[in-house]
């Protein structure tokens, strides 16, 4: 296999949004615009009441409400219910650590990757996501310096190939949360990771916030949303919403992920690049229905102030 040295040397530049296969290319500009979704706290018990709480919440965009092995006609249920609401199902998460040096954990993570990719298909979900996995053994997204090496790279390769070949998805895609200390950590290595996985439904989750991982990207990090969306934007497929802070008593580099509004992510830029595509804005890690609001509603105003339009 072509490690990520060797691909590198072959690599002279990130190409132009052009290159992007048919299936990937940039959707039109939507008009309509930009949906948002997170949590919901309404209980459901069925596909009705699941859109009921979707609505409540003043949401276009959900989670996905079942599990791994839900059958297929629960799934065409909610798939139905989905569909006559005009609520997108963003992403099925499958958060596990297929990079694990514990063969068991390992394994148990692959497994929760392929049923989660399964589900994503059937359900019609805009992707499945997961962050790519770590060389640690306490923690699943854990630091280690064995993280952002050629042969976790090429293994990064091998295992979400496997994933995607087992399945062979054809209305979902699988994608990766880029990470401050796991690849994809920047917008160059996720296309090196399209590139290399090299299947077609194989795309980008963005969150970039988590690749705020410098005072650098920190103070410029409206510059990063924007090279986010010029290389990866053909991919994109769905994305979060948080926010970051830089904490000034601190004599080392400290930031702390915060609710949207509350932080010093350039909002603005980053909700006019995605007013270009078809890709829902998902709120989360949030404590409380009350946060989930107010986060909601500070999107909502950003939006206003900047000419972009929310789909209701």
């Amino acid at each position: 296999m072509m490690n990520r040295r060797t691909f590198l040397a072959k690599t002279v530049a990130v190409p132009l949004l052009a290159s992007a296969p048919m299936s990937q290319k940039l959707y039109p500009a939507q008009q309509a615009g930009v949906r948002i979704g997170g949590n919901i706290y309404k209980k459901w018990t069925d596909p009705e009441s699941w859109v009921a709480s979707v609505k409540d919440m003043g949401y276009t965009a959900a989670y996905c409400p079942l599990s791994i092995g839900s059958a297929d006609d629960e799934v065409s249920e909610y798939k139905k219910a989905a569909l006559k609401a005009d609520i997108v199902i963003a992403e099925v998460g499958a958060w596990s650590n297929p990079l694990s040096p514990n063969d068991d954990e390992r394994n148990k993570a692959i497994e929760k990757c392929i049923g989660s990719l399964d589900l994503a298909d059937r359900i019609g979900a805009r992707c499945c996501v997961n962050v790519s996995g770590s060389k640690s053994e306490t923690l699943w997204y854990g630091i280690h310096s064995d993280n952002l090496t050629d042969d976790t790279f090429d293994l990064i390769v091998e295992t979400y190939r496997k994933i995607i070949d087992t399945v062979k998805p054809k209305r979902t895609f699988f994608t990766l949360e880029m990470m401050p200390w796991l690849y994809p950590d920047s917008p160059d290595s996720y296309f090196q990771l399209i590139k290399a996985i090299d299947r077609e439904r194989f795309a980008v989750h963005l969150d970039p916030v988590n690749i705020v991982n410098s005072p650098q990207r920190y103070f410029n990090n409206a510059a990063l949303i924007d090279e986010c969306f010029k290389k990866l934007g053909p991919y994109i497929k769905s994305c979060h919403a948080k926010d970051i802070v830089l904490q000034h008593n601190s004599l080392s580099t400290h930031l702390d992920e915060i609710l949207p509004g509350k932080g010093y992510l350039n909002y603005g830029v980053f909700l006019k690049n995605l007013s270009k595509l078809d890709a829902p804005l998902m709120i989360e890690h949030l404590a409380s229905e009350t946060e989930y609001r107010e986060a909601f509603a500070y999107l909502r105003q950003t939006a206003l102030n900047n000419g972009v339009n929310l789909y209701k």
